[in-house]
């Protein structure tokens, strides 16, 4: 067994090692408008000569890339802790926070690497080859490479992503995990404007490591709570939702400017001014479509303090929690006036796991409701005041027990986690609800009775992170879905499977969101409802509409002016309907 501590062990792309790559060394031209990607077979993929230059280029940071379980059983295996830490699976190139996106369930037979037996492991959808970059150099090789040699493209900065975008079968990968460099000023310039204070963070650097950077220089910048997000990677590319979102907006309406590494692999600018285009499409249309950020730069405000509730909730029956539900929607506005932020989780199936979405332990069957609620520049007496009308409702419903403090903290402070629990099988479904939903309480109860009634729903999550400033941020121009500008709430389903489940039921995991939980959410979401692009079904029906509006259209002709050839898709993504599920072979 390895600590933490332990270092990585990779393994480098040398002649021979790759048994998968052709021996012969003989130059031959990409296929550029071959239909389908270049495949280890395939006449146009790269040759172990071709491996060697690459990495000689990138000074040795070729790696061969190998499912996490397969890694843990070459280094000797992993403890439990390792296994489910996100701060360990971040730095391991073949590592996905949620492990189904490891595992290639399609295929026949299918290609899985699980823990049950490592003996076995296929290498599923996890890349077969790729880069440690450590400069922008090393992306604009890899970029490049892809690009010649016609090859699937997978980017991940951290592998907190809830869609499987940062993996993809017989891929090659760019990893900025290792990019770690932030710089504050005091007087950013971008396109001829002095923006005041901000910090630009390389595309590797966790929100973690930014709050504590950010508090020692008495900042802020606006984050989630999951401590190794990457905030300039997937996380400002989909829009980027906080605690603090109904006081200072979303990541994406405070990010000033991006350097990225295009398809063409030209480093470019992207502001108000250079590049205006591609830094409206990248703030807000979605993330991996657009190229490999190398840096962002987000507006920092002065740091302050914010008093935090967490309440919890056990009730008898289901009945009972979808009247606590209904209770919650009644009181909902009753906030605004402090700006509160607001996570809300309801679980029916044990301990809740409030970073990762999941269950831990034995079933209990009885459900239980977690609620943060953050308030910003308020005082204790203030966050229990704007409270208390909640409270005494609460009161009302029989049976219905609930525990909780309020404490008071600097921001930084509050939102900081060293590490997140992760590791396990699980997708999601979700919509952004709109404000005038919640004028009917009733119906809000409702729908939450209906969707623990109808079988498998274990988790409802509920994100307060909309209104106030994102509605006022209406007016920005960036990519950002109208429906976050109309929105109250961010609610998520997150469905989740043992690894011993059998294919039928993985698959019935898969699809449950829009065979049975949609019809019912859309009671109050409505029909044409927008959603969160990166806490999100990626097998979504319509994902051009929900995902991004109006603005899709626009993202379309921006994508073909940067990446004409689509060397940067992503499921879900910009211009993936034109490609297979795996990303490998043109479809229109």
């Amino acid at each position: 067994m390895l600590s933490k501590t332990t270092t990585l062990l990779y393994i480098l792309l040398i002649p021979g090692l790759c048994s998968a790559v052709a021996s012969d060394s003989v130059f031959r031209p990409p296929l550029q408008q071959a239909r389908c990607r270049n495949v280890p077979g395939s006449l146009g993929f790269p040759t172990n000569d071709d491996f060697s230059i690459l990495n000689k280029t990138v000074s040795g940071r070729l790696v061969k890339v190998v499912p996490f379980v397969e890694y843990c059983t070459s280094i000797g295996g992993c403890t439990f802790e390792q296994f489910t830490s996100s701060l360990y699976r971040d730095g391991v190139p073949g590592a996905m926070n949620q492990v189904n996106w490891e595992q290639d369930f399609s295929s026949n037979p299918p290609s899985l690497c699980q823990p049950q037996s490592p003996s076995s492991c296929g290498q599923g959808d996890v890349p077969l080859f790729g880069i440690l970059a450590n400069t922008v150099a090393d992306i604009q090789a890899g970029v490049n490479f892809a690009r010649i040699h016609n090859l699937r493209l997978a980017i991940k900065s951290s592998g907190h992503d809830y869609l499987g975008r940062s993996t993809a079968k017989n891929s090659f990968l760019i990893s900025t995990h290792n990019m770690q460099n932030y710089t504050f000023v005091d007087d950013f310039v971008s396109g001829g404007k002095n923006l005041g204070p901000a910090v630009t963070v390389q595309s590797g650097v966790a929100l973690s490591t930014m709050y504590a950077a950010a508090k020692a220089q008495g900042r802020f910048v606006v984050g989630g709570t999951a401590s190794t997000v990457a905030a300039a990677g997937g996380y400002v590319q989909g829009a980027g939702h906080s605690s603090m979102s109904p006081f200072l907006g979303l990541a994406a309406d405070n990010c000033l400017e991006l350097n990225v590494v295009v398809a063409d692999g030209q480093l470019v600018r992207a502001n108000a001014v250079e590049n205006s285009d591609l830094f409206w499409a990248m703030r807000g249309g979605g993330a991996g479509s657009w190229g490999v950020i190398v840096s962002a730069t987000f507006r920092t405000f002065p740091t302050f303090n914010a008093a935090v509730s967490l309440m919890t909730l056990i009730a008898r029956t289901v009945d009972q929690m979808a009247e606590v539900a209904a209770v919650h929607a009644k009181h909902i506005f009753d906030w605004d006036v402090l700006h509160a932020g607001q996570y809300f989780y309801l679980s029916t199936s044990g301990l809740f796991d409030t970073v990762n979405f999941i269950t831990h332990g034995p079933g209990s069957n009885i459900p239980t409701m977690i609620i943060y609620t953050y308030f910003p520049n308020a005082t204790v007496d203030q966050a229990n005041t704007a409270l208390q009308p909640f409270r005494d409702d609460l009161l009302q419903i029989t049976g219905v027990n609930r525990t909780e403090n309020v404490i008071l903290t600097e921001i930084n402070e509050i939102l900081y986690a060293s590490d997140d629990i992760v590791g396990s099988n699980m997708v999601m479904g979700s919509r952004l609800i709109p404000a005038s939903a919640y004028r009917d309480p009733a119906l809000v109860g409702k729908v939450y009775s209906q969707l623990l009634k109808q079988g498998g729903v274990q988790n409802i999550l509920l994100n307060l992170v909309a209104g106030g400033k994102v509605s006022e941020n209406a007016d920005i121009s960036n990519a950002v879905h109208p429906a976050w500008r109309t929105a109250k709430t961010h609610l998520i389903i997150a469905n989740n499977w043992a690894d011993s489940a059998s294919i039928d039921q993985v698959r019935g995991n898969q699809t449950i969101f829009g065979r049975q939980q949609l019809p019912i959410l859309e009671q109050i979401s409505g029909q044409a409802a927008g959603a969160y692009s990166n806490e999100a079904d990626s097998l979504e029906a319509n994902f051009q509409t929900t995902f991004f509006g109006p603005n899709y259209p626009k993202l379309s002709a921006i994508k073909a002016k940067y990446d004409p050839t689509d060397l940067f898709i992503v499921k879900a993504g910009v211009g993936s309907e034109r490609w297979d599920a795996y990303g490998i072979c043109r479809m229109q």
